[in-house]
């Protein structure tokens, strides 16, 4: 039986440490691949290992990593020096690459763009240095957004001709695009990486890492099926359009899975009330007592609206606040949780003071608070402008509240609009990204929550949705018995 090997690159990975989306997709798919069994996978196993940085936070989580060994890693100016050490974290092993740039006092993501650069494309170089010292050498090496995207063009330019890597096959994990590691040209210079001359690269591109690892990975995975063909249009390439869609046969898509054990309402301990699909009538609990924890009028038969989200003009917040206040002569409560630009902040504020006795406006980041809001909203609104993935959507549907979402990216993949498709809708989608389309999109909803049989079946059909990791996973293992011939 055919086992395939595969390095997978990240900068965070839960529970070791956990930022943001990138942390669940690192903690979550590994393990997944790893619990594929052969027949499953097609006759062959996935031997998958994690390498994320040796950050601050990390060392506090794992204080008995084993040390491996010291190596170095060639540098213009002279060999960087750099240490190796092991872990394991959900089942798998985790490699954790420690060196100067990853010191006690160094964050997770430094808001200086220069020493960020130097930071990550020295682990993606690193990472290349100590795959050639350890005994385990990968079939495929699974990169993930700028922060290791470097390690995928130096296996096609520095190492082109090297006998180790002569048949380690590359894949570049796409997150959100925008994010392309600009501010990397001195840490580019000092580890002797030579800038694209790609005719298709822009001229900004060039020694930018996210844009060289989508020109040289042997495969781009975006992490939605519609943000694969997104990405390769001008209003979400961000230039690198003519790129993507010269590359077009190495692009795909995949969305991404959700924990369902960890976001379960039958077992979870953070809501008041559990329940399941044959238990929804038990979920009005949590309603209930949601309204009374913001002391908003305890009426069940009132639709709560919900907004979970990082407070961004990405995620369509203005949206919302519009929206709302267009919205006011229909019958609705809404909570509104999240922090980000203290504009939007602000406009969720005045919301509140402007309408009391039906909005509330939590301005924090809480999980907590999260987990009773998916378990006692009934919709869901998330409005983004683009989102590649999104998980508020599909942790929303396993608890039974209903998303009113942009069709966009991972939100069109993953949510079917119960008036199109009235036997398998989910949700409910709008487009374009206007305040007037999400409004008019929230009347539908409202209109089919007045129906409470229709509404209860739209509940149900979400909730039984399967997001598990093991179907991402087993695209992934599809994809690498691909390359991997």
């Amino acid at each position: 039986m055919r086992t395939i090997k595969v390095l997978f690159l990240a900068s965070e990975a839960d529970p070791l440490v956990k930022v943001g989306g990138l942390g669940d997709v690192a903690g979550s798919l590994p393990p997944a691949l790893l619990q594929l069994s052969a027949d499953k996978a097609g006759g062959f196993t996935v031997d998958v290992r994690t390498v994320i940085p040796f950050h601050a936070a990390v060392r506090k989580k794992a204080p008995d990593a084993e040390f491996l060994f010291d190596f170095s890693v060639p540098a213009k100016d002279g060999p960087v020096q750099a240490q190796a050490y092991r872990t394991e974290a959900n089942g798998v092993t985790v490699y954790l690459i420690s060196g100067e740039p990853f010191g006690p006092d160094a964050p997770i993501y430094s808001p200086d763009a220069a020493l960020g650069g130097q930071a990550y494309i020295f682990f993606s170089m690193a990472v290349l240095a100590f795959t050639q010292k350890l005994d385990w050498k990968p079939d495929i090496l699974h990169a993930n957004d700028w922060h290791t995207a470097i390690s995928v063009y130096a296996l096609k330019t520095i190492y082109a001709a090297d006998p180790f890597f002569k048949d380690v096959r590359s894949v570049l994990g796409v997150h959100n695009l925008p994010f392309m590691g600009a501010g990397s040209e001195a840490a580019f210079e000092r580890y002797g990486l030579p800038p694209s001359r790609d005719p298709l690269m822009p001229w900004w591109g060039t020694q930018v890492p996210l844009p060289l690892g989508l020109q040289t990975a042997d495969r781009i995975v975006a992490v939605s099926e519609t943000y694969a063909q997104e990405i390769m249009t001008p209003e979400y390439g961000y230039g690198l359009e003519p790129l993507l869609i010269a590359r077009r046969k190495s692009v795909t898509g995949i969305v991404n899975g959700l924990d369902m054990e960890a976001w379960n309402p039958q077992t979870d301990a953070h809501i008041p009330v559990n329940f399941n699909i044959e238990t929804l009538a038990a979920r009005q609990g949590n309603k209930l007592a949601l309204l009374k924890e913001f002391s908003l009028h305890p009426d069940p038969a009132i639709p709560l609206l919900i907004l979970i989200s990082r407070m961004d003009q990405q995620k369509g917040v203005d949206l919302a606040v519009q929206a709302l206040e267009q919205s006011t002569l229909m019958n609705w409560q809404a909570i509104l949780l999240g922090t980000g630009n203290p504009e939007l902040e602000q406009a969720c504020r005045k919301l509140e003071r402007d309408y009391p006795d039906r909005i509330r406006a939590a301005i924090r980041f809480d999980t907590r608070l999260s987990r009773r809001m998916y378990a006692g909203g009934d919709i869901l609104l998330m409005p983004s402008r683009y989102e590649p993935c999104g998980l508020a959507q599909m942790m929303a549907m396993r608890y039974g509240c209903v998303p009113l979402a942009r069709a966009t990216g991972g939100l069109q993949d993953t949510i079917l609009d119960a008036d199109q498709d009235s036997a398998n809708g989910s949700g409910f989608l709008f487009n374009p990204a206007t305040w007037a389309a999400l409004a008019e999109t929230l009347e539908r909803a409202l209109a089919a929550y007045a129906d409470a049989a229709r509404w209860k079946s739209i509940q149900a059909r979400g909730m039984g949705l399967d997001f598990s990791w093991e179907k991402s996973a087993l695209k992934y293992a599809e994809l690498y018995q691909d390359l991997a011939g």
